[in-house]
């Protein structure tokens, strides 16, 4: 399973631990019982466990994902990530993160907006509609990476290591990391990118991810947008 993001970018499943039975399963452990197919009181306890938010049966399946963002995107999904991981508290925190290294890997792809958005008046960190001149923003964005690219190549064409040319490269360029979260923690991702504040480029991903997870998991993936829509 598979979406394209972005002009270059994709979430791919590489694996994934669980169904949708594995959420009642764990939970009915409690009293030495186990089911082999979902039916409506599956249904009924998926919903109370979310509900209630008795969140660790959801912890039971795992999902890796391959994906490929732009680094500026990437930074805000690995800060959401690193803040779960040093909250001890949170109930989210089940994540693993292994990333590309431009130390061994030459950058070669760049994400290209394809519309020039206008800064929010309201809101300092967010943007709004489009501004007019957009082919001056083109313009402006490709004199400025041809520069960059040249500059970089010409650096590693010297024998400057790849570590420390890739001082020179923008957040435009696209990295690639293996992801492996819990449904509890990828749904939690969801819910707070998947939102009108979040930066448009992160909510595209975030989009993606909830299209795999109804893949995945259809009936736990339903229940939890259920309960927390309503």
């Amino acid at each position: 399973m598979k979406k394209e993001v972005l002009d270059k970018g994709f979430i791919e499943v590489i694996d994934k631990l669980g169904s949708d039975l594995t959420v009642v399963n764990s939970a009915r452990v409690s009293f030495g019982k186990r089911k082999e197919k979902f039916d409506e009181s599956d249904r009924k306890l998926v919903k109370f466990l979310a509900k209630n938010k008795h969140w660790s049966p959801f912890r039971h399946m795992m999902v890796q994902f391959h994906i490929k963002a732009p680094e500026f995107v990437m930074r805000q999904w690995y800060k959401h990530v690193v803040g779960i991981e040093t909250s001890s508290s949170s109930s989210a925190k089940d994540h693993a993160w292994n990333e590309i290294s431009g130390r061994y890997v030459p950058v070669s792809d760049f994400y290209v907006p394809l519309n020039w958005r206008r800064q929010s008046e309201d809101n300092k960190q967010a943007s709004e509609g489009s501004i007019d001149d957009q082919e001056s923003g083109n313009e402006i964005f490709r004199t400025a990476m041809e520069q960059i690219l040249n500059s970089y190549q010409k650096l590693l064409d010297i024998g400057v290591a790849k570590e420390q040319a890739r001082i020179l490269l923008p957040l435009n360029q696209y990295t690639e990391v293996y992801w492996t979260a819990s449904f509890q923690a990828i749904m939690n991702f969801i819910d707070l990118r998947d939102e009108s504040t979040a930066q448009w480029e992160i909510q595209q991903y975030a989009r993606a991810l909830k299209e795999l997870m109804f893949d995945i998991y259809p009936e736990t993936t339903k229940i939890w947008f259920d309960v927390n829509s309503g």
